[in-house]
């Protein structure tokens, strides 16, 4: 990491003595020098800035006489070389000292002149550090979309696989496979929202959710988990049976993950987990609440709540996961409007919480029936360039009790396209050869049903400006990637039930 002794111009300082005269002859041969260092027996006197004492120059032409100490800044801003540019900064966003001080002076560890450098290219180099820390964790983030991906699709795998035939230890392996990819996706998703936390990118999708049923989610997830590590999970709802709210549910899960993962992880007891709902003005009061008995320290456990990155957390790759997870369930609550609390139990455990305001919802009937495809057995062309997500789709495709065909990209998809016997086509974007949208482009121009077979994309890039374009080329609809079944259970519903409604007419006539 870049020091101040790499940023500092290293020029020879001058007396305090020294006319001021001479001094703005040292500023005109240095043109880039932000200011003049003035020493005393090795120590910082002072400091002349360019821009300052010029400007004083130029109004009081009779100062050229006299000594440069009685124009000097007397207190200037003194820093050790060996701080960090980042440092500095950051100590400057912080300092009461006047703007008008636009340099500083380096000082050795004992005190002694080192050199003086100019903050504004002090801010520079840390702007251009900041902007090439900025892609690099554009980068990762782009690569962790990528391994998510992958893992999506290796749980799509082992789901197939744990669907046939196997010996047992076949079987125990893939489950091993399931469950370690499972918790692979989960640590990278949490460090990924946690790092959209920190830079204010983490988003809330509020939709109507039945609180009961977020309640029955929570206790299906964890009541297996705990019995299987020896402890007891019981979990209680206190509230309307039908009372709705405007909520992010997968997020308010996330908190809960969190704390019922973090009280498992600290022994075998018994876990009193609760989620209330009451009316409160202009909507619901949800209480989040995670109790538990667990033997061992609480001021221990409750740093690691309280700072879940700590150095404790870092150094155990277990405690760095349940931090990375505690430390997100933090930045949601706070997004949510209710920070996490946390005290410890008399007796023993811990018991942490949160509170939140919530608009209250109201579900139609339907809201709960799960999208059910048309009992006739489509026939779908799967395109897309990377094996892995063909064999996904493919998997997909069969559990809808459809069937597929694949090919690599969009060459081939027109051709296979030439054929008529595809339903629905899925459609990558980012091909070799042709992309998406020009193959969809020249399905379009296919004469008969072989051109008007629904295409759906599937992509990352989901923003309305490139479904704008996605939907003017001649797809009917998106599904974003990693694929969700039930997104592409909705969307295949839609497509394939119109498309029998139409034949259907036309058989009619």
């Amino acid at each position: 990491m870049d020091t101040l002794a790499r940023l500092i111009d290293r020029r020879a300082p001058i007396d305090p003595a020294t006319p001021c005269a001479e001094v703005v002859a040292m500023f005109d041969a240095a043109p880039r020098a932000a200011a003049l260092p003035v020493v005393v027996d090795g120590k910082p006197a002072g400091l002349v800035y360019r821009d300052v004492f010029l400007a004083q120059m130029a109004v009081a032409p009779a100062l050229a006489d006299r000594p440069v100490s009685e124009v000097m800044d007397r207190e200037p801003r003194a820093v050790s070389a060996g701080v960090t540019a980042a440092d500095f900064v950051d100590r400057l966003a912080q300092s009461t000292t006047p703007i008008f001080r636009s340099a500083y002076v380096a000082v050795d560890e004992a005190g002694d002149y080192v050199g003086v450098g100019g903050l504004e290219s002090l801010l520079t180099s840390h702007r251009r550090r900041q902007r090439e820390a900025d892609e690099a964790m554009a980068l990762v983030e782009r690569m962790a979309h990528d391994i998510g991906h992958h893992l999506d699709g290796v749980l799509a795998f082992t789901e197939r696989l744990e669907q046939s035939r196997l010996t047992p230890d076949a079987a125990a392996y893939v489950r091993a496979i399931g469950d370690t990819s499972r918790d692979m996706s989960q640590v990278l998703g949490r460090a990924m929202d946690l790092r959209r936390a920190a830079t204010g990118g983490l988003t809330l999708s509020p939709a109507p959710a039945l609180l009961r049923d977020l309640s029955d989610a929570v206790e299906a997830r964890w009541a297996p988990r705990a019995a299987e590590g020896g402890s007891t999970l019981l979990f209680s709802y206190d509230g309307p049976p039908d009372a709705a709210a405007l909520i992010d549910a997968d997020r308010v899960l996330q908190v809960f993950d969190a704390l019922i993962e973090s009280a498992l992880a600290s022994g075998r007891g018994v876990i009193e987990a609760s989620l209330k709902a009451h009316a409160v003005e202009n909507g619901l009061l949800l209480e989040g609440r995670v109790r538990d008995n667990a033997p061992g320290a609480a001021e221990t456990r409750l740093a690691r709540v309280l700072a879940p990155l700590g150095a404790g957390s870092i150094e155990d790759s277990n405690e760095l996961a349940l931090g990375v997870g505690m430390a997100l369930a933090h930045g949601l609550t706070r997004a949510m409007g209710g920070p996490l609390r946390a005290e410890a139990n008399m007796g023993a455990g811990l018991t942490l919480q949160f509170a939140v305001a919530v608009p209250e919802a109201t579900l139609a009937d339907q809201a709960h029936d799960e999208p059910v495809l048309d009992a006739r057995s489509a026939h779908i062309l799967i395109v897309d360039d990377n094996a892995t997500n063909r064999m996904v789709a493919e998997a997909l495709c069969e559990m809808f009790d459809c069937t597929s065909e694949q090919v690599a990209d969009g060459v081939e998809a027109v051709e296979a396209a030439k054929s008529g016997r595809f339903d629905l086509i899925l459609m990558d974007i980012k091909m070799p050869r042709m992309d998406g949208v020009t193959a969809t482009r020249a399905i379009r121009e296919l004469p008969g049903r072989a051109g008007q077979a629904p295409i759906v994309a599937l992509t990352a890039n989901a923003d309305p400006n490139d479904v704008a374009t996605y939907i003017a080329a001649g797809m009917q609809d998106v599904v974003e990637k990693p694929i969700k079944p039930e997104r592409l259970a909705v969307v295949l519903s839609a497509l394939l039930g119109d498309d029998e409604e139409d034949g259907d007419a036309e058989a009619a006539a």
